[in-house]
């Protein structure tokens, strides 16, 4: 072997360890585990920090007993038994209405007029019935004279009487008989006036001008008397246990909120709707004067056993977002705004809370100031 390639051999040789390591250093990295990733908690967004926390007065909220309470919608009806069909005795066409859906109308007021072949008839009768007592009256007189001259027997006199007898009742017949009609018999009239039997609201209609009435068919109006009204409810199978007869109930109606009725529970249905599984409970309300058929209401049982809840002022509930919410006191001058449900509005301004605030926990008593504070900011 000649000297150049001897030496070339060598420096090779020298190599091949350095090149063998480098690989074997390169392989060991890559077996290793990567390093564990280190997590950055976030601020807590709920906590606030204000430089001057003594602009912003605390109050304690407190524990407060009360009743449980099941709340309910249902929907305004007149009361049935308070419900009063208009009716009339004569067929006939009608020639007038004077009242319309939705008046109020007071006892003996005129509704319609109708045109009625059955008055004239009636009339025809009565006033032959009147001519017929006449001739009788005058033939029981003439009886009457003649038997105390010897003239006739007792049996004429008393054929006489009867007669008499007999045209005194289809007198009275059809006089009576026009009067059911809703007529004078001493005026004479083809027409007649459907008068209101109650005072009340109309709440149903079923004629019109030129229209045709039947006798006892169709009832031409429905007169309601809204002095007393059913609110209907419906109720779930599983609240039912707070539910019984003869129990008060507070009932707002959806058009005056702020008005509070009372009412009690009258009847509970004893047959549930197999869809939703309800039953129908009526609860009988009187009416100041505002409640109108149909309106809608939500009437609050109160159940027998009590259950204690949070107070807080009224002004410490922030409502945001469509939810509520108070800033509650943290250590130092920080507030965490916190989460609430929120019960009814009580008297003197408070606030009932239904979950998320605990008794003797310090809010911030006008929380709203508090908000546009930070707002600024």
């Amino acid at each position: 072997m000649n000297p150049r390639a001897l030496r070339a051999l060598v420096l090779l040789s020298a190599a091949a360890p350095v090149i063998y390591g480098c690989g074997s250093a390169e392989g060991n990295r890559q077996a290793e585990a990567p390093p564990p990733a280190q997590v950055v908690h976030e601020q807590d967004l709920s906590i606030v920090q204000v430089d001057h926390p003594e602009q912003f007065p605390l109050s304690a909220a407190v524990a407060r007993e009360s009743r449980s309470a099941l709340v309910v919608t249902g929907v305004v009806q007149p009361e049935i038994s308070r419900n009063v069909p208009v009716i009339t005795m004569a067929t006939g066409r009608v020639i007038a209405v004077d009242a319309r859906l939705g008046d109020r109308v007071e006892k003996g007021q005129t509704l319609l007029s109708i045109r009625s072949d059955d008055v004239s008839s009636g009339y025809s009768a009565y006033r032959k019935a009147v001519a017929d007592e006449a001739l009788a009256g005058a033939q029981l007189v003439r009886a009457k004279d003649l038997i105390a001259h010897g003239a006739i027997s007792m049996n004429d006199l008393q054929i006489a009487q009867d007669a008499e007898d007999k045209a005194k009742v289809d007198v009275e017949t059809a006089e009576e008989h026009l009067r059911l009609l809703g007529n004078d018999p001493t005026v004479p009239n083809g027409v007649v006036d459907i008068v209101a039997p109650i005072s009340g609201v109309i709440t149903d209609q079923q004629v019109t001008n030129a229209g045709g009435v039947q006798a006892l068919g169709t009832n031409p109006f429905t007169i309601s008397d809204l002095s007393k009204v059913w609110v209907i409810c419906d109720v779930y199978e599983n609240d039912l246990a707070s539910v019984n007869l003869g129990e008060t109930a507070d009932i707002r109606l959806n058009a005056y909120p702020n008005r509070l009725l009372a009412g009690t529970i009258s009847n509970i249905g004893e047959i549930l709707d197999p869809a939703i599984r309800t039953a129908k409970v009526r609860i009988e309300v009187s009416n100041p004067g505002l409640i109108r058929v149909g309106m809608f209401a939500t009437a609050t049982f109160n159940g027998l056993h009590r259950e204690t809840h949070t107070v807080v002022p009224a002004s410490a509930v922030l409502h945001l977002h469509d939810r509520n919410w108070v800033y509650v006191a943290a250590d130092g001058n920080r507030f965490r705004r916190q989460e609430i449900a929120s019960g009814e509005l009580l008297p003197d301004q408070m606030q009932e809370v239904l979950s998320g605030l605990e008794p003797g926990q310090k809010v911030v008593e006008k929380a709203l100031n508090l908000q546009n504070a930070l707002d600024n900011k």
